[in-house]
């Protein structure tokens, strides 16, 4: 990785909870591929995350780790090109987030829109817990060991990385260091990706298409998308803005999304037509991801091995940047 030292830094983790859907590729997944040539890339599986919702049950992660680097792989992040590693195999993770949670006033925490909407949404899980009140705190280490100039996000994440430059800000006021460099947001072109009943495509709400669907069942999940619910008859004019088909339209068929507005406005398109077009296009652009990953299925070791690769390469990052933390800390 020597050779490209030279180049900005970029850090970016998914939680491990499975196969990935169609909201993680558009939401991030889709820019780490575009970035991966121009920047120096950390791409973390953040499995302690994961533990911040899935502590009472942590028993998939191991499996889940897998399934999720292999989509990776399959949709093309390259381990050439960029570090894949395993949060928890790099421990200077932990020791950042400590020193860190020591200069950080818990009404920053508190503020956390995402904080706030998620312990209202999942009712299902107990989510009353210092771990996943402090989590914004765990991302801002991990940005921070890295010394990220840049994080690849969703909009929704926007105020965790604001926490971050705030963090940087402090630690580098207090201890009178330019340490921590404060990373600048990378948004992709896709603010929210919609889940199937209209809400943002997430697992914690059962509203997702796994981007490993095989073509084949991609019809089965579109019947389920919600349309505009002022369309009664066939023939009804319809309103675009509201309908999650034409969502997943303006990301799937964007060459004749013209041509699809006008027809569902003037009523000259069924819903049944129009998803059975959407499915279509689905198809064309998932499958070869499909095949791809079927391929990389047959080897056993790979992902272990790109994980223990990568925890390398991370560590000896991770490693200096906390040196250079515990010195200006005095400790």
């Amino acid at each position: 990785m020597s050779e490209r030292l030279n180049k900005p830094i970029i850090f970016s983790g998914m939680r491990p909870t499975g196969k990935l859907q169609l909201g993680n590729l558009f939401g991030a997944l889709d820019k780490w591929i575009e970035l991966q040539d121009s920047y120096h890339c950390f791409f973390c599986v953040v499995d302690w995350h994961a533990l911040t919702t899935a502590y009472e049950e942590p028993g998939e992660i191991r499996s889940n780790i897998k399934e999720m680097v292999l989509d990776w792989l399959s949709c093309g992040i390259d381990p050439e090109k960029a570090v894949i590693f395993r949060q928890s195999d790099v421990k200077q993770h932990a020791e950042l987030h400590l020193l860190l949670s020591m200069l950080t006033p818990l009404s920053w925490l508190e503020r956390c829109p995402t904080y706030k909407e998620q312990l209202q949404q999942i009712q299902t899980r107990n989510l009353a817990t210092y771990g996943f009140l402090g989590y914004p705190m765990l991302m801002a280490a991990d940005i921070l060991l890295y010394k990220a100039e840049a994080v690849p996000v969703g909009e929704d994440q926007i105020p965790h990385i604001e926490l971050t430059r705030e963090v940087a800000r402090r630690f580098n006021f207090l201890y009178n260091v330019k340490l921590f460099p404060e990373p600048q947001t990378i948004l992709n072109r896709y603010k929210i990706v919609p889940g199937l009943d209209g809400r943002k495509m997430s697992k914690s709400y059962n509203n997702t298409i796994d981007i490993a669907t095989p073509p084949g069942e991609l019809m089965d999940k579109v019947r389920m998308m919600v349309t505009d619910p002022g369309r009664i008859r066939k023939d009804d004019p319809g309103n675009p803005e509201v309908c999650t088909v034409y969502s997943f339209h303006n990301i799937f068929s964007s060459e004749i999304l013209a041509e699809l507005e006008e027809e569902c406005r003037q009523g000259k398109q069924g819903c049944v037509d129009c998803k059975k077009r959407l499915a279509k296009s689905m198809a064309a652009f998932l499958e070869p991801i499909y095949e791809r990953r079927l391929k990389l299925e047959k080897y056993t070791s790979l992902i272990e091995d790109i994980l223990a690769a990568g925890r390398e390469k991370a560590e000896s990052v991770a490693e200096v940047t906390m040196a250079e933390a515990r010195e200006a800390m005095g400790l």
